[in-house]
């Protein structure tokens, strides 16, 4: 397993020949780590998983077990859309897990945001324990750790695939681009042939919506964010900015304002606009967002999704803020 510091020497993935190069490398620290046994890997869909799959694929093939686990906090669609992907075309051994009820049952009435972060990933280690309790030969995890969240895991925010297993879990941690950025591992996602709409899908926390359901979560605060965020994601893709932002998404604060609707007072939550660009995660710049865009995405999510009556935009770079408001 790699170290947690980053070589100096080491070369930036910009271009092929440095990613196939990487891939190979990878491919044969895997096979000698793992050896004939099974990998259990959290397969969100997102690129980091992702690419950690195809690398696993590629070196092992069959051994590889994917686990996709819906924690309720997932974007509108986007279960479905990894099984379509994964299973169906991809072809992968692909476990699905409906853990909605439990995921929220834990969450009720937690409002800190670091405690948010570990119930999270506590029950994504105690799902993933218990599907490997059901087959054989699983000695080892996967995980898209990559390089910013070992940095940011110092003092900033807790990641879910930081910090190692808790006592008495014994699997053993395969984290191939551990050391690799963002836009790094994107290009090596592009060597090994994955589709462009996966390669270059915006990045999605670990703990999904339930840092971007600011405060307690509720169930009728988080179906309203999966709407807003879904008509923030169509109106990108229609207007061409879904290429040209790196991550861009809704948050809902647990409070709420008085607006009028339908000629009579109406209390509800704000959605507030994040849309940002950046090449390693460390700092970023705020996209500007034409205001006929800004209107329209305003006009749709205040008509369309109930309890919401206000749409604003976050002109915070970071630094001083960071990419998620948890």
């Amino acid at each position: 397993m790699l170290c947690n510091k980053r070589p100096d020497d080491m070369a930036r993935i910009n271009n092929e020949a440095l990613a196939n190069a990487f891939i190979d490398e990878q491919i044969k620290e895997i096979r000698e780590q793992v050896g004939d046994k099974k990998v259990l890997l959290a397969l969100s869909g997102g690129v980091d998983s992702s690419v950690v799959a195809a690398l696993l694929i590629k070196a092992i093939g069959k051994q590889l077990v994917c686990v996709h686990v819906n924690h309720g906090l997932m974007r509108k669609g986007e279960s479905e859309q990894v099984i379509e992907v994964f299973q169906n075309q991809l072809d992968a051994n692909l476990i699905y897990v409906d853990a909605t009820d439990r995921f929220l049952d834990k969450l009720a009435g937690v409002d800190e945001p670091e405690k948010k972060r570990k119930i999270i990933g506590g029950e994504f280690i105690e799902v993933f324990n218990e599907e490997a309790c059901k087959l054989e030969g699983i000695e080892f995890l996967a995980q898209g750790t990559i390089y910013p969240d070992i940095l940011e895991s110092d003092g900033v925010k807790a990641h879910h695939n930081v910090g190692g297993l808790p006592e008495g879990m014994h699997f053993e941690l395969v984290e191939p681009v551990r050391l690799l950025y963002k836009d790094e591992v994107r290009v090596v996602g592009k060597a090994l042939g994955l589709p462009d709409d996966m390669v270059y899908r915006q990045p999605f926390p670990g703990p999904g919506l339930g840092v971007r359901c600011l405060g307690a979560i509720t169930r009728d605060r988080l179906h309203a964010l999966r709407e807003a965020d879904a008509i923030l994601r169509d109106e990108f893709d229609k207007c061409g900015l879904a290429a040209k932002v790196w991550q861009y998404f809704i948050a809902v604060p647990d409070f709420k304002s008085v607006g009028v609707k339908d000629g009579k007072r109406y209390e509800g939550w704000p959605a507030i606009i994040r849309a940002v660009n950046t090449t390693d995660a460390m700092s970023a710049t705020i996209e500007e967002i034409p205001y006929d865009v800004l209107h329209k995405i305003t006009d749709r999510i205040t008509a369309e999704v109930d309890g919401i009556n206000r749409v604003l935009f976050d002109l915070t770079p970071k630094p001083i803020g960071t990419i998620e408001w948890e």
